[in-house]
Order: structure tokens, then sequence, then C-alpha cells
């Protein structure tokens, strides 16, 4: 390991790091524009020039240069000083003087370094270059007279995104980036382009001209598009959520987020419940008060047997509220409930039946990932991302069982027929043997598998072939499922499921088909076909007025998830928490605090009063609540009784689980940005198709 000197200090590092990786251990600033941790090294700009020695009398760019034994570098010497004034003054030959009215004013590296680095004047007087604008789709405004040749958006595309649409055409003075063909940039992670701009030439479109970033409050919370539970920063300005933008998190989504989780949001706005309704005598919803509302829920309650009343928790449903429920149908002895409102019946027999076991930051060390009816670059995009990156590293081969797509990397296709499976089983597969040579083997099965009939079939062939290959063995677990859900893994870890001679969804659906189900209670559901729900007397408890609202015979307004503190666990087992940036709309309150009132109404008061002591009750129910950010790891179980007798597996195809990527919950569905998106999708498509 090679030992230097930093201005002073001295340091010993890995072999291969180079010196501005060295510089920030020592906690030394070196400024860059082209040099970003995550991506690999250009040396475009020569920001980070410092003076070496032993080494040749100029200054060296601090982000190509190893480090070596006895070097010693300084960083801020005259050399240095004027080496770095010299390049921000060539930076800002071409540049705009348009900072007024520039979106990245106030978070612009340039405008930061030209302060601190530059000379404040500048010798050239010749008419500045002018580059035409490019158009890269809904999501990114571009002003590329701006760009100063950093390549930062270039290498995210082919390198983090795996879409190698953006590159730089022409030389010297007439180089500029762009995609090839005029066209979208057709990435669900293209708006990421815009936090690694060091300047404005890639700015958020949706956000143009919103704000400024000294205006807005800034919340830290967590993602709920989808369930892999992304960091996030909501900045919000008086009672409008503004934009939301990635936090840094190593084990979950590093610092990048999918462009639903970013741009979604203009979706909170709009058609939100923002007081009580009850569906007249009309067939009309009509506005009405809290205590109005309650008394017909609670007459309802008394007047249908508790065994024809049902209960079903949504994708976006929160842990508190999920238990807040569950304790108040034990109150009344309701049994059928169920949060699996997909269909999907995971097997709840351990808690590692329904998690993604092996962990988002682990995917990097696995060898072969086999993935079974799933596309995690549409259910999660973030672990996608991990996937790719894995094989970037040249150590992961991946396979793949359903519906063929572009996941951005390459794997070997095994077709959709779920057979296959008791062929790798049994050796008569190629794939026997990888599995067999594997150090860190991992399966991904996809839950919306677990709506087929054949489920428990296909289940037990998933177990059966982690046993036999050492899929999971000390310090490793491979076998995964991969829910796309953000309240699901929270809702079963709760226990929210049916109970003693209870209904699951598909017998709740068809109890309300036979007129057997008379009164459902929806919390937080808008992915069901409520033309399924028969004639049943509807509760609708959410934040839009989606499927469930439009099904509902009484609505209840609740809180989205930036008005609300809330639980949410993700695919590996993680409780989280947002945190509240902005108040619910109008008479809308959080979840919890509606349940918990109904039961006064009822008659059935809950145990408790405030959020904490609500946590507590969580806590005790399961103790992955008692954690916060930490991830409860889950004992594999493997497949019980003879595994040769329940292998009738169907031939029936795995087909696409989730068509539409930027539309899967009512906060999406009510955005105008992920309508454009979907316009612009369905367009490139045709181009393709034509071409």
């Amino acid at each position: 390991m090679p030992k230097l000197t930093i201005d002073g200090q001295e340091i010993e590092v890995a072999q291969g790091t180079v010196i501005i990786q060295a510089a920030e251990q020592l906690g030394i600033e070196i400024p860059r524009f082209c040099y970003h941790e995550r991506l690999a090294i250009a040396g475009n700009c020569r920001m980070c020039l410092v003076e070496v020695s032993p080494g040749p009398p100029k200054p060296q760019a601090s982000c190509a240069l190893p480090c070596a034994d006895n070097m010693v570098v300084k960083t801020n010497t005259p050399m240095v000083k004027k080496a770095r004034e010299g390049v921000m003054e060539f930076l800002l030959i071409n540049h705009p003087l348009d900072c007024p009215i520039c979106d990245q004013a106030g978070e612009c590296d340039l405008q930061d370094q030209a302060m601190r680095y530059g000379q404040g004047v500048s010798r050239y007087h010749e008419h500045k270059r002018s580059v035409e604008d490019k158009y890269m789709g809904p999501l990114i405004k571009t002003e590329m007279t701006r760009c100063i040749h950093c390549t930062r958006c270039i290498r995210f595309s082919t390198e983090i995104a795996g879409v190698p649409e953006l590159g730089a055409f022409g030389r010297g003075e007439h180089m500029e980036v762009g995609t090839y063909v005029e066209a979208a940039i057709n990435s669900e992670l293209s708006g990421n382009l815009v936090d690694i701009c060091p300047v404005g030439a890639l700015t958020s479109k949706p956000y143009a001209f919103v704000s400024r970033p000294w205006e807005l409050k800034k919340t830290e919370s967590i993602d709920v598009m989808d369930a892999v539970g992304s960091n996030i920063r909501i900045d919000s300005r008086g009672q409008s959520v503004l934009r939301v933008l990635p936090r840094v998190n190593e084990a979950i989504n590093e610092e990048w987020i999918s462009d639903k989780t970013r741009h979604a949001c203009d979706g909170l706005r709009v058609q939100r419940l923002d007081c009580p309704f009850i569906r007249n005598t009309d067939g009309k919803l009509v506005e009405a008060t809290w205590a109005e509302a309650f008394a017909l829920i609670t007459e309802w309650f008394r007047l249908i047997p508790a065994d024809e009343i049902a209960a079903i928790a949504g994708n976006l449903a929160d842990a508190e509220s999920v238990m807040a429920l569950k304790d108040l149908l034990d109150s009344v002895g309701v049994t059928s409930r169920d949060c699996r409102s997909d269909g999907a019946l995971l097997s709840s027999a351990t808690r590692a039946d329904y998690l993604f076991n092996t962990g988002i930051a682990n995917v990097e060390q696995a060898d072969l990932c086999l993935l079974i009816g799933t596309n995690p670059r549409r259910e999660a995009s973030m672990l996608n991302a991990r996937i790719r990156k894995a094989w970037r590293g040249g150590k992961l081969k991946v396979h793949m069982v359903g519906a063929e797509a572009d996941l951005t990397y390459p794997y070997e296709y095994l077709g959709n027929d779920a057979r296959i499976l008791s062929e790798i089983l049994d050796g008569r597969d190629p794939l026997a043997q990888e599995f067999a040579n594997a150090k860190t083997p991992m399966i991904v099965l996809g839950a919306n598998v677990m709506a087929r009939p054949d489920a428990e079939e296909i289940l037990a062939a998933i177990k059966a072939i982690a046993q036999k290959y050492n899929v999971v063995r000390e310090g490793w677990n491979g076998f995964n499922v991969l829910n796309h859900a953000a309240g699901r893994v929270g809702a079963m870890d709760l226990g929210f499921l049916p109970g003693e001679q209870g209904r699951n969804i598909n017998t709740i659906i068809d109890g309300c088909r036979r007129e057997e189900i008379k009164l459902a209670y929806l919390l937080n559901v808008d992915d069901l076909d409520m033309a399924l729900l028969g004639n049943a007397f509807v509760i609708y408890q959410g934040h839009h007025g989606d499927e469930g609202a439009h099904r509902a015979d009484i609505i209840l307004p609740g809180a989205a998830y930036t008005e609300k503190e809330a639980t949410y666990v993700n695919i590996e087992g993680r409780a989280q928490r947002t945190k509240r940036a902005v108040f619910p709309p109008g008479q809308a309150k959080e979840d919890w605090a509606i349940i918990r009132a109904l039961s006064d109404a009822m008659g059935k008061p809950l145990a408790y009063n405030s959020l904490e002591q609500l946590r507590e009750r969580m806590s005790k129910a399961s103790p992955v609540f008692a954690v916060i950010d930490e991830v409860i790891p889950a004992s594999f179980a493997p497949p019980s009784g003879e595994p040769r007798e329940r292998f009738r597996i169907s031939d029936e195809a795995l087909v696409e689980t989730m068509p539409n990527f930027y539309m899967t919950d009512p906060i999406s569905r009510a955005s105008k940005t992920m309508a454009d998106c979907v316009r612009e999708l369905a367009a490139s498509q045709n181009i393709r198709r034509v071409a």
C-alpha cells in the first residue's frame, strides 16, 4: 500500500487510489468538475490540478494520477492557485452570464468554484460561442451553451443507467454533447443527469422557474413509489411539495433515485380528497362531517355480522395505519383481512418467504443471478441499478425466466416457461452446473408470480433449488422475493393477513361476488378491479380520488406520504420512517388518527392515543419496528414434505408484471409529468417500430 504526504499530512492508501481520493480521506478539498466518485475517470476539466514531487515541474491532474510511495502533494501553492485560475478563466470564456435566470443558481458547482478559485476578471473579449439546445424528453431542460464538456452525463447514462444514448460529437470548439438522434432519453433514471451536471446545462424541466433553493423547506424522508425505500429529500414551499431529490444512503439507493420518485410529486397537488364524503340515495357522493361519516360506519358495523365484513390494505398503506386497523378489526371480531391486494399470496410461513434476503447492497457480491417472473428495471429501479453495477464489475452473470425485457445489462434468456425450474433442480439444464459452481448465487422471484394458481409449486421448486445448490448457507442468503408495493412488507410483518376462519384476498373478492361479504374496508386500495366488489358497501380511506374513491360509499380523507410521519419496511426488511413536509389538505388527517377516532365512535377505543404509544404497540407486535434503519435478517425455511409430489407447475407463460412504469399508484396517476412521460414513451416506441 503506497504511503504519501498531502499538505504535510501522511496517509497510507489502497493500491490504485488516485490523489483526489486520498485528499478526501484527509478532509482536504480539491475542486473538480468532471470527476465523480461513482463514474469512470475522464480527466477533462483540469480543475483538480495539484503540485506533485517527485515529478515534472508542472501541475498534475489529481483525479487521474494514482498515489505512489514517497509522493509529496501540495494543493495550495502559488503554482496551483495560478493554474486553477487559468482553468477557470478558460471554462468561463464561452459561458453565458445568465445566473439570474438559471435554475441551477444557488446550487451550481461552477458558480461556487468561480467564486472561490477564480480570479474575478477575464482577459478574453471575443464573441461567445452559442450552442443549440437539445431535446432530451419531458424531464430534462437543456441550455447547452452553458455546457463545459465535463462528460459526467455521458458517463452516467452509459455506466449507471445503461442507456448509451448521450455522447459528444464535433471536435475542439465545435464539440457538443447531446443524443445522437434527437429523442427523449429512454431511461427511468434520467432525472439523475440534472443532479450530476455541475453547471446549468441540464436542469429539471418540470421544476423550471418554479422557485429558488433558498426559498424551500427541506425535509428528509423516504420514497414510497416502489418498495426499495430510497432515501429522499422533500423540498416544499408553503403547502406545496415542489421537488424531490435523493439523499445518500450507500445501503439502499447510493445517491440516485428513479424518475417516478423524483417527478411524480406534482400529483400530490391534484385530485386530492380533503373532506369526508357519503354516497346519498341518488348515488352521488356528497360532502359530510367526520361525525356523520363515523356514525354511518358504526351503524353498518353494528348491523352486519363480523364474518360478512372484510378489510384490505393497499400498496401505500403505512405500518401505523395497518396496525390500528388490525386492532380495530380484532376488537369487533373481523378476521377476513389481507394486505396482498394484487392477489399475490406471498407465503407468511416464515419472514424470509417475502423478503429480499440478500440485501440491496450485497447484490454487488453475487456472482450468479436467476430472475424469475420479474422485471427489476420497472419494479425496483434502484435494485436494478445495483444488479447492473455488479455485472459491470465483471463478477455477476444473469439468467432470466419470464417476459423478455431490456434490463440495461445482458442476460441469458431461458424462456417464459416456469417448468424449467424442475429441469434445473434435476440437473437437466446447464444452469444447474452454474449454480453448483457459483460461490454467491442468488434467485429473485417476482412477487406477482405468487398470484398464479401454481404459485405454491413454483415457490417449493425454488426453495428446493436453493437448498440443493447452497444458495442459502452460513453468511449468505440468496433466496429473494421482490415486492413492488411500499406497504406490503410492513403489513406482512404486522400480520395483516386472514385470521382464524378468515378469508384471503381471493376469497374476499369471491365473497363479494356471491354477496357473502357485505362490507369492505379499503385502506389505500386503488389497484384493485373495483367491479369485483359487487354490491358490497365500501368504505375507502385514502388521499386521492382514484379507483377506490370512485367506488366508495363512504370516503375518509387520509394523508399522503409527504404529509405524515409513518413507517414503511422495504424489500430487505429495513424499517424506515417518512417525515411530514407539509400538512394534508382541508380536513384530511393521518390514517392512524382516523382509525383511532373511528374506534371511539364505535365504542371500541384503541389502547393508544399518540403516535409514540402506537409505535410501542407495533414494536410488541413485531421486533422489526423496534429498530429503525437496520435490517432484521430472517431465517430461510426449506420446503416441507416430499418435493417431487408438489412440482406440478403449469405451462402457463410468465407475463409482464408492470407494463407501465410511470403510473403505478394514485399519486403517479395524478401526475401531469408522469402522463407526459407515458406519451413520450409511446411516441418513441412507435418511431422505433416504423424504423
